[in-house]
């Protein structure tokens, strides 16, 4: 199968015509049968030619076929999908001279456990087209030559505050290359070292690594202290394979906002970087160095009080100046919110994959001391950005911070009810109670204020209580009230009223059950503690299978629910605050005209 690189795309990003050909720099098209042909008798590494492009043979995409080929072209054009009214910034291609792309294949090879420095393989290139008297590329353009040959390289941020440096995550040089007698600055070493190169650049998981950070904001440390030296909490982690998102193209139409002397190129540098800058994140909280992600946030905004050296590495691939004009351009502002919430979404379920299942308080702790530190940390970085995307990332942020802190809470609730709920005598204690409870009161004193069927509350307070007598675990407990929210929302399916009917049903199950706990606590129950326990574990998984809900609705992530939320409350309460403004106004100018008024007369 045939694939063209792109400039434009996250590492790896493939165009696929429709036509299923491939077109080469002289628009001459290739079917896939014509290509696979040739790629069944070649072996990963050597370099094709068919018509004017260039080939890199990759590694087999289909485990167990050796027949099966990446191709990768080294040299090629613009896709014709470029050629529409717009200025569509994607599927720029990017054309690498074939001797380029040998000799990354000659000196270098991937490996799992190790990495090496973005800039050392960058100085590397340089030196390489020094000797040989070619042009070199960008930085920003490497970094996608890097990716296109080597795929499934992953971005990480290794080393001490101050000295740290992004890595490629699975390259190394080969043993026997001559770039490893070389420093990572590209300068001949004085004295060859007698150890493996694989020891100088290697860092694997289980080798304890400096790169924890001091936490610039009110004197806290690393909130990872606890937790990075121990590798068994990451069998609590989700799935993170999938956990950076794919990158939408930027699309820079006439009328764009974008800066006259930001280019497209600049714009795909842009996107390349901050895909980078996520692949750092993820990493850092993979690996429980929460404190990490206050100097990513400083470095990649260029923060004026940050002090890592290696920040004059991201002005080789992008300026301040041009970072924070293209922060006042709407298409880049919509890119980001759209990949913050996202991305933040996955990181959630990284993090927190099962809101139920019992973790150790000391990774509770930490994840909320992150959550604590997030804000004011991006606040501090981008102190001198543009309002509007500053406003932007704060409020994805934000979203983010306060979902961690109430998944957290709704863990720390679930270990405690589940102890409740595995105890024969309190639940029959409880049954005990409830069955005195004042039903028909209850919903004669709620139904002017939340105006539900009564067959409907009756039928719930009939299953509570069967369910209650039946001893159910904790996790049956969570397909029942799902169950109770996928009943009562069913009417209002596939309809604009969804999410507004979601919300007032919540509030209709919070003040139903403090009805209910009212009445529990006039009759002195017993049971009132397991209750109320009970009561705050329930309404707050009820929250959390509402925002699920609606955001599956809307077709958007339960983060971005959250967010659009604060957004329109900051939007209301700036509204607010200016409307008592003009009143105030009009009050002192209506005083000050009646002053007039009376000195007149």
């Amino acid at each position: 199968m045939t694939y063209p690189v792109y400039a434009v795309g996250e590492a790896g990003a493939m165009y696929t015509p429709a036509s299923s050909q491939y077109y080469t720099p002289a628009t001459t098209p290739v079917t896939y049968a014509q290509v696979s042909g040739q790629g069944s008798n070649t072996t990963t590494g050597q370099l094709l030619s068919q018509g004017n492009g260039t080939y890199l043979i990759q590694q087999s995409v289909v485990d167990g076929d050796p027949t099966t080929h990446a191709l990768i072209s080294a040299a090629a054009r613009a896709s014709p999908q470029t050629d529409t009214a717009r200025r569509i910034l994607q599927a720029e291609l990017i054309a690498f001279p074939s001797v380029q792309v040998q000799w990354l294949l000659e000196n270098y090879e991937t490996a799992d456990g190790v990495s090496l420095p973005r800039s050392t393989l960058y100085n590397h290139y340089l030196r390489h087209c020094s000797n040989n008297k070619l042009d070199p590329v960008n930085a920003a353009s490497f970094g996608k030559l890097i990716r296109s040959v080597f795929l499934g390289l992953r971005t990480r941020r290794l080393g001490t505050r101050g000295n740290s440096k992004y890595h490629y995550y699975g390259i190394r040089v080969k043993p026997n290359s001559p770039l490893i007698m070389l420093n990572e600055d590209g300068t001949q070493r004085q004295q060859p070292s007698t150890n493996n190169q694989t020891k100088r650049f290697k860092f694997s998981n289980n080798q304890k690594q400096e790169s924890t950070y001091e936490n610039n904001s009110q004197g806290n440390t690393n909130v990872s202290s606890n937790t990075s030296s121990s590798p068994q909490y990451h069998q609590y982690l989700g799935e993170a394979s999938g956990a950076i998102p794919d990158f939408p193209d930027i699309i820079v139409g006439h009328g764009s906002s974008l800066p006259d002397d930001c280019t497209l190129e600049d714009i795909d540098t842009f996107r390349s970087i901050y895909r980078e800058h996520c692949e750092a994140f993820l990493d850092a909280v993979l690996n429980f160095e929460f404190g990490t992600v206050e100097s990513l946030w400083r470095e990649f905004w260029r923060s004026q009080d940050n002090n890592n050296g290696d920040e004059c590495e991201e002005e080789k691939y992008l300026s301040k100046t041009k970072l924070y004009q293209m922060c006042k351009c709407s298409e880049v502002q919509d890119f980001i919110k759209t990949v913050d919430y996202t991305f933040y979404q996955n990181l959630v379920e990284v993090l927190m994959p099962d809101v139920l299942r019992p973790i150790p308080s000391t990774l509770t702790q930490s994840i909320r001391n992150f959550a604590k530190g997030l804000e004011s940390w991006l606040t501090a970085a981008m102190n001198d950005c543009p309002e509007e995307m500053m406003q932007i990332k704060l409020t994805a942020v934000s979203a983010f911070a306060q979902t961690l802190r109430r998944y957290t809470s709704l863990n720390h609730l679930a270990q405690a009810a589940r102890a409740v709920l595995q105890n024969s005598s309190q639940i029959n204690q409880m049954l005990a109670d409830l069955n005195r409870v004042d039903f028909h009161n209850v919903q004669e004193q709620a139904s002017w204020v939340c105006q539900c069927d009564y067959a409907v509350v009756q039928r719930l307070e009939a299953d509570f209580k069967v369910t209650l007598q039946q001893q159910n675990s904790l996790e049956q407990w969570a397909v029942w009230l799902k169950g109770v929210v996928t009943q009562v929302l069913k009417p209002y399916d596939g309809k604009p009223t969804f999410a507004k009917a979601a919300r007032q049903f919540l509030l209709k199950w919070s003040f139903y059950s403090s009805m209910v706990i009212r009445d529990l606590t006039l009759r002195s129950a017993a049971s009132f503690g397991s209750f109320h326990l009970i009561r705050l574990l329930y309404d707050e998984y009820m929250f959390y299978l509402i925002e699920h809900q609606v955001a599956i609705a809307t077709g958007t992530t339960p983060i971005a629910v959250m967010g659009d939320k604060n957004q329109t409350c900051q939007m209301i309460n700036n509204f607010g605050t200016t409307s008592n403004g003009i009143e105030n106004t009009l009050a002192d100018t209506s005083n000050t005209n009646q002053l007039k008024r009376m000195k007149m007369s």
